[in-house]
């Protein structure tokens, strides 16, 4: 005599779903970690500017970006704390105790007109006190290539 599921599927037509086995697994990291040791650094255009964000505007002509660049050789794992301390070492407004940095991706959109994005925010000396501490470039969709602009506030 045939089961319950066939006869259902024999009514349909359609085929049941499997029937479910357990909690699903655990949701894989979106962004794996890089061996800094075998993988070579990418090299991250990094403007800076006291008050606020550049516009987009100030991207908008090949090679006449922002004059405040720092150059810095990272790889996609790097937190947005590893950045902060990167940027402390060259913006002495940075240094301050109150000062909060905001972290924003720059790039062409498919008009190839530039975006600013902002992505995460900092305190000088948090100490991983804010959740965007550990965040990599990589979990925010980093792709090499992107300026980042950071605001010190």
């Amino acid at each position: 005599m045939a089961g319950a599921a066939e006869v259902q599927k024999r009514q349909s037509g359609r085929p049941l779903p499997p029937p479910v086995r357990g909690p699903p697994p655990p949701p894989r990291p979106r962004f794996e970690p890089v061996d800094r040791e075998k993988t070579c650094p990418l090299l991250l255009r990094v403007f800076t500017k006291i008050g606020g964000h550049h516009s987009k505007e100030d991207f908008a002509v090949r090679g006449k970006e922002p004059k405040d660049e720092v150059q810095i050789y990272t790889w996609k794992d790097a937190t947005l704390r590893e950045l902060t301390d990167l940027v402390k070492e060259v913006a002495p407004a940075a240094r301050r105790r109150d000062a909060r940095l905001s972290f924003a991706f720059v790039y062409p959109d498919k008009n190839g007109r530039f975006v600013v994005r902002e992505v995460g925010k900092t305190f000088s000396y948090g100490n991983g006190r804010r959740l965007d501490d550990s965040k990599t470039l990589g979990e925010l969709s980093f792709e090499i290539g992107d300026y980042l602009d950071v605001a010190i506030m």
